[in-house]
């Protein structure tokens, strides 16, 4: 048996070598491959996003940052196989428009993405485009809305689909302006942009990557630029903003972890993915893709998730979409 002072000695002991191997696990995080999932197939600026910051933040952290893409169900899928994976920092989830859309949009959400995912890092915001096809006479925001005005039913407005931020930036767009315009959707943005160049539809507010090569090759107009100031990859295009005041649609990327993430773990990958952002080759890249680089604190990105989920059920409650059940 051993005495009640050597009992005593041996806990204070034990107590003290926990606590460096407490904090020692967060220094030393991640130990082993970190899942990065994606809730888009492969190729798109999502995924090339994900996988630019991914390899980057391997090569510093020293374990692989592995991109699984799980497309299906408005990215729902991919969002709650994150919200019930283990909270310990090797699951994250690519947090993007979706998840704000469909805190709205679906009826039947089994989870809340205010609720239970950790916002870790903002990577950056890209507008959506106001681009109409070549044959439309308006030259400007201001003539597109008087020309839909003088030809009532006639104006079909393109997405890539129902409840897409694309959709929703037109659905904004009429309800601010005053106009009526006949929604078209299509199964992606390939398609719709098709229909744009031969005329079968007159507007759509396409994300930035997908539009920007029809607009610089003369095949389809841009009159005006969804955010907050003019994109430097298309310098000449207006904010639609100057039309009508307030109007802002962006999408915003950044990542998160599931709830009960350890603040240590969070803190190291926020401090990680802003020095990544902060890297000129990483910036140029973002950049290219429509973008410039967001650098903030988790608590800065969690403020504007719910500023972003928000905005687009107002826009959802005044359009009457139709609930995704």
């Amino acid at each position: 048996m051993i005495s009640r002072r050597t009992a005593i000695c041996l806990a204070v002991i034990g107590l003290s070598a926990a606590a460096p191997m407490g904090s020692a696990s967060a220094q030393d995080y991640p130990t082993r491959p970190v899942k990065w999932v994606v809730g888009y197939p492969p190729g798109g600026a999502t995924d090339i996003i994900a996988r630019l910051l991914g390899q980057r933040l391997s090569e510093r952290l020293g374990q692989q940052f592995v991109i699984e893409n799980k497309p299906g169900a408005g990215n729902n899928i991919a969002t709650e196989s994150v919200i019930n994976a283990e909270p310990d920092g090797y699951t994250l989830l690519f947090v993007n428009p979706a998840n704000y859309i469909n805190a709205s949009l679906y009826a039947n959400l089994k989870f809340n993405v205010i609720r239970d995912i950790a916002p870790i890092a903002a990577f950056n915001r890209v507008p959506n485009v106001m681009t109409v096809n070549k044959d439309v006479p308006a030259k400007t925001a201001a003539e597109f809305i008087a020309y839909v005005k003088a030809n009532p039913g006639k104006v079909n407005l393109a997405s890539s689909g129902n409840g897409t931020s694309v959709h929703l930036s037109g659905e904004m767009f009429m309800a601010m302006a005053g106009v009526k315009m006949q929604h078209v959707p299509y199964r992606g943005a390939a398609p719709a942009i098709t229909d744009l160049l031969g005329g079968q539809v007159q507007l759509i507010f396409d994300n930035m990557p997908s539009i920007l090569q029809h607009v610089r090759a003369g095949s389809v107009r841009a009159l005006a630029v969804t955010g907050t100031a003019r994109s430097p990859l298309l310098p000449d295009v207006p904010v639609l903003a100057d039309t009508i005041p307030g109007y802002e649609a962006s999408a915003l990327f950044g990542v998160g972890a599931p709830k009960n993430t350890p603040k240590a773990v969070i803190e190291k990958l926020n401090k990680e993915i802003n020095a990544v952002l902060a890297e000129p080759a990483i910036k140029a890249r973002l950049l290219d893709l429509g973008g410039e680089p967001l650098i903030g604190t988790p608590e800065a990105f969690g403020a504007m998730i719910v500023a972003e989920t928000d905005k687009w059920k107002k826009v959802i409650e005044e359009a009457k979409v139709e609930k995704v059940q």
